[in-house]
């Protein structure tokens, strides 16, 4: 029997009140989201922020030497562009692009700026929410700064078993198809170090990956060891 992860994540992430979830409603429109199009793209004037109601979106940047950086895979409930509120002039500071179809709220950035003006306690709780995704940004940049290219990739398979794991009698498996090529991009690393990367972690039957491509996680204690992991809270060490 599988288990579900995500419950336990969901139960443990910090959700937004009924009140500031009407509030967005009220000035949210809802879009579809086609696959391998754009949200929006780094650099570009931001004026709305989303909600992801269903689908899978990519938000990534490009580094200093024109490579691409994946720092989320967002799914429903999660909020991308929010740290374009507040600021004059506001451009994206990442791209965002739909790596499955479905549905997004778009809220206007000004809108959402004059309603929550009007309201101290949803402009806080805000303002909590938008930190709690800084946080999780600080930490992934934290890990590929002290951990190396090989911690990095340890913390992603973390985070990626916290995020879309089911736990299953052998291990966890993370319930997303991903190539060596956009595991690369998690940790700013080619795609043959991160091959021989998962080909020393299967030799010491850390991890094993199906015909489909998926991981299954056998030994995460072993990541977790590698890396000195702090124990974070889940909503914290994730990939959204």
């Amino acid at each position: 029997m599988r288990t579900s992860l995500l419950l336990n994540a969901r139960q443990n992430e910090d959700t937004i009140s009924p009140e500031l979830r009407t509030l967005m409603d009220s000035i949210s429109t809802l879009k579809e989201i086609n696959q391998d199009t754009f949200l929006f793209h780094e650099g570009a004037d931001a004026y709305d922020i989303f909600i992801i109601k269903s689908g899978l979106v990519q938000v990534s940047k490009l580094t200093a030497d024109g490579k691409e950086m994946i720092l989320r895979i967002c799914k429903d409930n999660d909020i991308i562009g929010e740290l374009t509120l507040f600021s004059d002039h506001p451009k994206y500071l990442l791209s965002a692009k739909v790596l499955q179809a479905g549905e997004v709220f778009v809220i206007n950035k000004d809108k959402l700026e004059k309603a929550l003006m009007t309201n101290s306690q949803l402009t806080f709780e805000f303002m909590k929410w938008t930190s709690n995704h800084m946080r999780k940004f600080q930490s992934k940049i934290r890990d590929l700064l002290l951990n190396g290219k090989k911690g990095a990739l340890y913390s992603t398979l973390i985070r990626l078993s916290n995020s879309y794991g089911t736990r299953q009698d052998d291990g966890i498996l993370i319930n997303l198809t991903l190539t060596n090529q956009e595991l690369a991009k998690f940790i700013a690393a080619t795609r043959e170090s991160v091959n021989r990367m998962l080909v020393e972690l299967r030799k010491l039957n850390v991890i094993s990956i199906d015909k489909s491509g998926k991981i299954l996680i056998k030994d995460i204690a072993y990541l977790r060891e590698q890396i000195g992991c702090e124990n974070c809270l889940v909503d914290i060490c994730n990939i959204n």
